[in-house]
């Protein structure tokens, strides 16, 4: 366990209490005959929540530029978050969603689908322009189709139910969110820890990595499950919240060495910490109505993702390696 995953570790111990007493109304004593109320089934498992849907946001996105070769790659940008809300709508639409777990294999065939088209379709080696126009191709595709489903919503409740759920946020959130998320999660981690050798011999080329014995079509396969279960999972029960996959791993980058079996967990870590402040902040600003939590680390995002191209385009990269 290196320095960074400590800190990490240590950064969301700290965090995930101070989490609890902040909101609306703070709380500090309790010996008030709510605050423990509060704090057990309102703020403790949306607190775990965030942890849970950040670190597979951030899991993904590592692995992700891993595979991609692609310092953008990014579940939203790329299609992966788009194709689980497609599948999510679906379900909405056709009343699935009050059936237990067939909102969440509806997110998770969507997220997989997507992941696997956006392989199939760019590849590995065709450069950065490629990935970009293939996944803004599937992000485009999913939302068209994503409108299609909302303009044919059976009735207005389903229609407003949907285009609020799609903003992306942890409100009123509860155990039972906690409880369908967090195992899919772990397992959807677990699974692209199994690609990460795969995805360090990956950086010595294709050719490089036949030689080693790695097989792409197994690694392809982890990729897809991987990404599948931890988006997949964190859009059945948040929403589309964008661009953390994509922020994290350059921001725990620095702190590691550089390889992507190195950056998983770091990242894991990473976006559930930053899900988590931010939802803690949104939760304490006083605002008529909260905002919401994905249009929040959009409006974070996008200029990260601004200022990431900008150095592209100055050529000076932006250190995968």
């Amino acid at each position: 366990m290196n320095r960074s995953v400590i800190a990490l570790i240590a950064l969301l111990l700290l965090a995930i209490p101070l989490s609890l007493v902040a909101g609306r109304a703070w709380i500090f004593d309790l010996d008030r005959p709510d605050a423990l109320l509060i704090i057990a089934e309102l703020r403790l498992p949306r607190a775990l929540l965030a942890v849970t849907v950040g670190a597979g946001l951030g899991a993904a996105g590592a692995a992700m530029q891993g595979y991609l070769r692609n310092p953008l790659a990014d579940p939203g940008l790329f299609g992966i978050a788009p194709g689980a809300a497609l599948g999510a709508v679906l379900s909405f639409s056709f009343g699935f969603a009050a059936s237990g777990w067939l909102l969440p294999i509806f997110t998770l065939v969507g997220a997989g689908g997507a992941m696997a088209l956006l392989a199939l379709l760019a590849g590995r080696g065709g450069g950065i322009a490629l990935f970009t126009l293939a996944g803004l191709m599937i992000a485009s595709l999913a939302g068209a189709l994503t409108s299609l489903v909302i303009s044919l919503a059976p009735n207005p409740w389903a229609l407003s139910e949907i285009v609020t759920w799609l903003m992306g946020a942890l409100t009123d959130r509860s155990w039972a969110d906690v409880a369908l998320a967090a195992p899919l999660t772990l397992a959807g981690i677990a699974v692209l820890a199994l690609a990460a050798p795969a995805l360090d011999a990956l950086t010595l080329g294709e050719d490089a990595a036949h030689s080693m014995g790695v097989n792409m079509d197994r690694v392809l396969t982890l990729l897809v499950i991987g990404v599948g279960l931890t988006i997949g999972s964190g859009v059945a029960v948040a929403g589309i919240i964008g661009f953390v996959g994509l922020m994290v791993p350059h921001i725990v980058r620095p702190l590691t060495d550089r390889r992507p079996s190195s950056l998983i967990v770091p990242s894991a870590l990473a976006g559930g910490l930053l899900v988590l402040v931010a939802d803690s902040v949104l939760r304490a600003l006083p605002l008529v109505s909260e905002l919401r939590l994905g249009i929040a680390l959009s409006l974070i995002g996008a200029p990260f993702f601004l200022w990431l191209l900008l150095r592209l385009r100055r050529g000076g990269g932006l250190g995968l390696t």
